[in-house]
């Protein structure tokens, strides 16, 4: 007796992207950076204080920033004023700068009780944890943007890492400084990273009235 075969019942799961806006994060604007930099300010959180400056300052991704150990930014007792980190990504280092206004967050961390013999800026909780996962940082992200009432499918990791580098090609317009503070290899990467050549036509379009 032959069996008939009968096609495969899956169950119908809604789509993981589903009422999500996928594609390319947008940057903060600087009113967005003030806004959450006073609300952690009068939280008196200075993790995450320390945590969203030096995003800022960085340009770096999620995975390279909550891997961040203290001798980064800290040497003989005082915070750098320019570092370099290891890229998981490309092996190469990048550098950057910690602004004077930053300076003061990770100070204030390097010195806090619960820092005392960690070797990462950003501890995990967990003893088998020894930093902040990426996943964790998101999450920290999300909460950040959705404080002052962005919305938080528009916004992730990566606009903190594209912040600063929009302000700074706008007002430059040197897509060669932009690359090597992202740490691209190619300027190519750089242009698709920034979406200039977009922004650009989208500029020049709201010029012209017809």
């Amino acid at each position: 007796m032959e069996i008939a075969n009968f096609p495969a019942i899956r169950a119908l799961r809604p789509a993981w992207n589903k009422g999500r806006i996928v594609g390319q994060k947008r940057p903060l604007k600087p009113k967005h950076v003030w806004a959450i930099r006073v609300r952690l300010e009068l939280a008196e959180n200075h993790r995450d204080l320390a945590l969203f400056n030096l995003a800022i300052d960085s340009k770096l991704r999620g995975c390279d920033l909550v891997r961040m150990k203290v001798v980064d930014v800290l040497a003989s007792d005082q915070i750098k004023e320019r570092t370099s980190v290891l890229q998981s990504k490309t092996l190469k280092a990048v550098r950057f700068e910690i602004s004077e206004g930053t300076r003061v967050s990770p100070d204030r961390r390097t010195k806090d009780p619960l820092m005392v013999g960690s070797e990462y800026l950003w501890p995990g909780r967990f003893h088998e944890r020894l930093h902040i996962s990426t996943r964790q940082y998101a999450r920290i992200v999300r909460d950040w943007v959705t404080s002052i009432g962005l919305e938080a499918s528009a916004y992730g990791t990566h606009s903190m890492r594209r912040t600063k580098v929009t302000q700074i090609y706008k007002k430059t317009g040197n897509l060669r400084a932009v690359q090597l503070l992202l740490g691209h290899t190619k300027m190519d990467s750089t242009v698709r990273y920034l979406g200039v050549e977009l922004e650009d036509a989208l500029a020049i379009a709201e010029a012209i009235e017809i």
